[in-house]
């Protein structure tokens, strides 16, 4: 068997770095999968405790809120014993598809530091010394803002989904009984989509990066850019303001980050031109 060499990036033709991508796919996925069997067999855990956690009125947030109501005096749904809906599955294979799916996303979730590995893995090699030098925290930046977003939605996002349409009726005759397809994409929905959200300082510094976006572009746009936000928001929360407004918020603040990084990426941009430029060597230099 012969021994795999490793290719200098600039000599790899495009189906050497499709195979290249190929095998860094085929190693994230078989992450996900390994992950995913743990899960599988945590099954008691992942339901039980995770997924089902925001139907229970002894989940954090609801404490959190009741006891926000109870101290200025207001009466709150949060206080409530239990949620009155019921979750079923209609389905023959329904419980078991929902194991599987769920023990996939769950390595997913897991996994994702890794899935980042392997993909700064086969874009690194492409990148100027000087890029990789400072983006040495990259993996530990986009992982640490995934899982936060990941945590703002399942404890702030799922909750509030769940309290509202769960205990939302148009008439007394109709009484709530969820199909738990529904009910975990609605969870699912709130964390991954939160988790994805609160990459946007990352993805506004490689977009700053390849000259895609600037601060003043940014700054000019703020206005588009809350509206979108307080679309999105309303697209992942219930329909009432205020879990509109608890969701756009941290977004908003996000997108102020955003800002200044960017601001920050440019000005090291010109430093870095300014330094080849005074350098004697900078010219020759290709």
């Amino acid at each position: 068997m012969a021994k795999k060499t490793n290719k200098n990036p600039n000599e790899m033709s495009f189906l050497d770095h499709l195979e290249e991508l190929r095998w860094h796919l085929i190693r994230s996925t078989f992450a996900i999968v390994l992950i995913g069997c743990v899960a599988f067999l945590m099954k008691d855990f992942i339901f039980d405790t995770i997924i089902f956690g925001p139907k229970k009125m002894n989940f954090p947030t609801y404490r959190l809120f009741c006891k926000a109501a109870t101290f200025i005096g207001l009466e709150s749904d949060f206080c409530a014993d239990s949620l009155p809906f019921t979750i079923q599955n209609r389905t023959m294979a329904g419980q078991f598809s929902a194991h599987i799916w769920t023990s996939i996303w769950a390595g997913f979730i897991v996994g994702f530091p890794y899935v980042l590995y392997e993909m700064w893995k086969f874009i690194s090699p492409g990148l100027h010394p000087n890029e990789r030098k400072h983006s040495k925290g990259f993996i530990f930046t986009a992982s640490f803002l995934f899982f936060l977003g990941v945590l703002f939605g399942y404890y702030v996002v799922a909750p509030l989904s769940i309290n509202f349409l769960g205990t939302y009726q148009v008439s007394k005759e109709v009484s709530n009984e969820i199909d738990i397809s529904s009910f975990i994409a609605n969870v699912r929905a709130s964390v991954i989509a939160c988790g994805i959200l609160f990459e946007l300082p990352i993805i506004i510094y490689f977009l700053t990066k390849v000259g895609l976006v600037t601060p003043e572009i940014m700054k000019k746009y703020r206005k588009i850019a809350l509206v979108i936000v307080l679309i999105l928001s309303a697209v992942i929360t219930p329909p009432d303001v205020t879990s509109q407004i608890i969701v756009a918020v941290p977004v908003l603040i996000l997108y102020q980050v955003s800002i200044y990084i960017s601001k920050v990426v440019l000005k090291r941009e010109a430093k870095r031109e300014a330094k080849q430029k005074a350098s004697p060597t900078g010219l020759k230099k290709t």
